[in-house]
Protein backbone atom coordinates (compact mmCIF):
# COMPACT_ATOMS: atom_id res chain seq x y z
CA UNK A 1 0.00 0.00 0.00
CA UNK A 2 1.12 3.28 -0.69
CA UNK A 3 1.74 6.51 1.49
CA UNK A 4 0.36 9.59 0.52
CA UNK A 5 3.91 10.95 0.16
CA UNK A 6 4.26 8.33 -2.81
CA UNK A 7 1.21 8.94 -4.30
CA UNK A 8 0.92 8.06 -8.23
CA UNK A 9 1.98 10.67 -10.42
CA UNK A 10 -0.33 10.87 -13.14
CA UNK A 11 0.85 12.42 -16.50
CA UNK A 12 0.28 15.83 -17.54
CA UNK A 13 -3.34 16.26 -19.27
CA UNK A 14 -3.70 19.08 -21.67
CA UNK A 15 -6.59 21.24 -21.95
CA UNK A 16 -9.19 20.16 -23.55
CA UNK A 17 -8.08 16.33 -23.84
CA UNK A 18 -11.06 15.46 -21.79
CA UNK A 19 -13.26 16.72 -24.12
CA UNK A 20 -11.24 15.27 -26.98
CA UNK A 21 -11.87 11.79 -25.47
CA UNK A 22 -15.56 12.21 -25.00
CA UNK A 23 -16.33 13.53 -28.31
CA UNK A 24 -14.72 11.00 -30.24
CA UNK A 25 -15.95 8.19 -27.68
CA UNK A 26 -19.40 9.53 -28.57
CA UNK A 27 -18.70 9.84 -31.99
CA UNK A 28 -17.70 6.12 -32.39
CA UNK A 29 -20.87 4.82 -30.26
CA UNK A 30 -23.14 7.13 -32.56
CA UNK A 31 -21.45 4.95 -35.44
CA UNK A 32 -21.75 1.80 -33.57
CA UNK A 33 -25.42 2.11 -32.85
CA UNK A 34 -26.21 3.45 -36.50
CA UNK A 35 -27.16 7.19 -36.05
CA UNK A 36 -24.82 8.82 -37.46
CA UNK A 37 -23.87 6.99 -41.14
CA UNK A 38 -20.78 7.96 -42.82
CA UNK A 39 -21.87 10.59 -44.71
CA UNK A 40 -22.96 12.54 -41.60
CA UNK A 41 -19.52 11.95 -40.61
CA UNK A 42 -18.03 13.47 -44.18
CA UNK A 43 -20.62 16.33 -43.86
CA UNK A 44 -19.19 16.86 -40.33
CA UNK A 45 -15.43 16.99 -42.10
CA UNK A 46 -16.44 19.23 -44.64
CA UNK A 47 -18.39 21.58 -41.98
CA UNK A 48 -14.71 21.97 -40.05
CA UNK A 49 -13.09 22.48 -43.08
CA UNK A 50 -14.90 25.32 -44.21
CA UNK A 51 -14.57 26.80 -40.34
CA UNK A 52 -11.20 26.28 -40.06
CA UNK A 53 -10.49 27.86 -43.25
CA UNK A 54 -12.45 30.76 -42.04
CA UNK A 55 -15.09 30.61 -44.93
CA UNK A 56 -18.05 29.73 -42.99
CA UNK A 57 -21.05 32.18 -41.10
CA UNK A 58 -18.91 30.52 -38.07
CA UNK A 59 -15.53 30.23 -38.60
CA UNK A 60 -13.74 28.19 -35.19
CA UNK A 61 -13.15 31.01 -33.15
CA UNK A 62 -9.53 29.75 -31.97
CA UNK A 63 -6.38 30.72 -33.66
CA UNK A 64 -5.38 28.82 -37.07
CA UNK A 65 -3.29 26.47 -35.95
CA UNK A 66 -5.60 25.01 -33.59
CA UNK A 67 -8.40 25.47 -36.27
CA UNK A 68 -6.12 23.17 -38.59
CA UNK A 69 -5.50 20.97 -35.90
CA UNK A 70 -9.16 20.27 -35.52
CA UNK A 71 -9.45 19.88 -38.91
CA UNK A 72 -6.57 17.11 -39.49
CA UNK A 73 -7.78 15.35 -36.64
CA UNK A 74 -11.20 15.00 -37.72
CA UNK A 75 -10.13 13.28 -41.13
CA UNK A 76 -7.82 10.94 -39.18
CA UNK A 77 -11.01 10.00 -37.09
CA UNK A 78 -13.08 9.99 -40.51
CA UNK A 79 -10.72 7.80 -42.05
CA UNK A 80 -11.12 5.21 -38.80
CA UNK A 81 -14.78 4.90 -38.38
CA UNK A 82 -15.08 4.68 -42.38
CA UNK A 83 -12.57 1.63 -42.42
CA UNK A 84 -13.91 0.19 -38.90
CA UNK A 85 -17.71 0.52 -39.58
CA UNK A 86 -17.98 0.98 -43.37
CA UNK A 87 -20.68 2.52 -44.87
CA UNK A 88 -21.56 4.78 -48.02
CA UNK A 89 -19.35 7.94 -49.02
CA UNK A 90 -20.63 11.12 -49.33
CA UNK A 91 -22.03 11.68 -52.66
CA UNK A 92 -19.91 13.95 -54.73
CA UNK A 93 -22.14 16.35 -57.06
CA UNK A 94 -20.02 17.96 -59.78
Amino acid sequence: MQSESQAVQLPDVQAGDETLIILESLLCVMREKNLLSRQDIELLCQKVDRRAAGISKNPLPCCPEKAENAKNYLHRLTAYLGQRYGGKHLRRVS
